[in-house]
């Protein structure tokens, strides 16, 4: 029976092979997971859609491998040949990493990635033993490194599932580009290549915005939510997306269209130990703050710890990605396609400005909104930027929004 790489939904044509969990000669059993495959940014585990015995692995770890693509064989006894494999659903959360031992209720209470806790059981560390130094607590894979420190003779290895070679006598290190590097090496080089990308920066005074946070605060947390200043300017992005429907539109080339959405899922870039991953709040319009700031950071969650949806990371209108927690003053984002537009918010910090002839300190920022200008041209993007703007220093209007 030969095996083919099923249809994972959403529109996916291919998928990178991660891991297998059989080898050629293995035994499996129908709905048993054998092959972890990414795609999209999320991992998906498959499983054999019958019993038998592993004849054929015909994909390596690490290679591509097409949607409908024979990626093993399976003896089950029948002499039949490919068989019809059901397609995963799109919306099954990726499963977790198989684990080589169990694990103790208190390294299952730890806060890591599926990384970081493979590498602790390849370097032979307790995890529940490690202080974790990321963001609530997480155990980083620098941490669990560090950890082995003042072993005496211990080394620090590379697990196998990211080999790396060495050269130049030892003073390079070759990693492959796999997983989900490789996956954000190829959408965003493919977005420069494919649009014709301009950046306009504008700064927004943020002083109202701030008082504004601090006073819903308290409801925010009476709610269980942690409230940042991400939802807020989605709020006011919503108007200005409504005003400007070319920023929340996508352009599709074979038909010689623009598609204008008329519904606002707004992607959130989220930094993880793996890479940038993008999960989507949909209908953005329709939630209140602090359903906002629930979803964002559930979602975020989730994406750090590899646990997104395919339907997660699917069907943005625009994207946000927030670099002022890390610093700088402004950056150029690009264009996570097939979207048009991108909106870059970064430090608010305290900086003299000219208000009626005097200067005061204000709390300022800066907004870099880098566009796809066959979409529209630079005027259109000036115009939704001060939108914006307009919105986050006019806490009527923001409040208008919120409430």
């Amino acid at each position: 029976m030969e095996f083919k790489l099923p249809d994972l939904g959403e529109g996916i044509t291919e998928g990178e092979v991660l891991k297998w969990m059989t080898k050629e000669g293995d035994v499996v059993k129908e709905d048993q997971p054998i092959v972890e495959v990414m795609t999209d940014k999320v991992n998906v585990q498959i499983p054999s859609p019958r019993s038998g015995k592993v004849t054929k692995i015909l994909v390596k770890e690490g290679d591509i491998a097409k949607v409908g693509q024979t990626i093993i064989v399976i003896d089950d006894g029948s002499g039949s040949g490919p068989a019809a494999v059901p397609a995963p659903p799109a919306t099954a959360t990726p499963a977790a990493p198989v684990q080589t031992a169990p694990q103790s209720p208190s390294t299952l209470n730890v806060l890591a990635t599926p990384a970081t806790r493979r590498l602790a059981r390849e370097l032979g560390v307790d995890i529940a033993a490690v202080r974790g130094s990321g963001p609530q607590g997480r155990v980083t894979e620098d941490d669990v490194k560090r950890s082995t420190a003042g072993r005496t003779g211990s080394t620090i290895t590379v697990p196998a599932s990211n080999p790396v070679a060495t050269a130049a006598g030892g003073r390079e290190e070759v990693v492959p580009l796999r997983g989900l590097r490789r996956t954000i090496s190829e959408r965003m080089a493919k977005s420069l290549r494919t649009t014709a990308q301009v950046t306009h920066v504008d700064e927004a005074d943020m002083t109202e915005l701030v008082l504004l946070r601090e006073a819903f605060k308290g409801s925010a947390e009476k709610r269980g939510v942690r409230l940042t200043y991400l939802p807020f300017i989605i709020k006011a992005l919503i108007p200005a997306l409504k005003e400007f429907p070319y920023v929340n539109s996508s352009l599709d080339e074979a038909a010689g269209t623009i598609v204008l959405k008329k519904y606002y899922n707004i992607g959130v870039a989220t930094d993880t130990e793996q890479g940038l991953v993008v999960p989507v709040v949909k209908d953005a319009d329709k939630k209140d703050i602090f359903e906002l700031a629930g979803e964002i950071e559930k979602l975020s969650s989730k994406a750090r710890s590899g646990q997104l949806a395919l339907d997660e990371v699917h069907g943005s209108t625009f994207t946000i990605t927030n670099v002022g927690a890390i610093g700088g003053l402004f950056a150029t984002p690009i264009i996570n396609i097939p979207e048009v537009a991108i909106l870059g918010l970064h430090k608010i910090a305290k900086r003299p400005v000219v208000r009626d002839g005097k200067i005061e300190v204000r709390d300022t920022t800066y907004l870099s909104v880098s566009f796809d200008h066959r979409v529209f041209d630079g005027a259109y993007a000036a115009r939704f930027t001060s939108r914006v703007i307009e919105t986050i220093q006019d806490t009527k209007k923001l409040l208008a929004e919120v409430l």
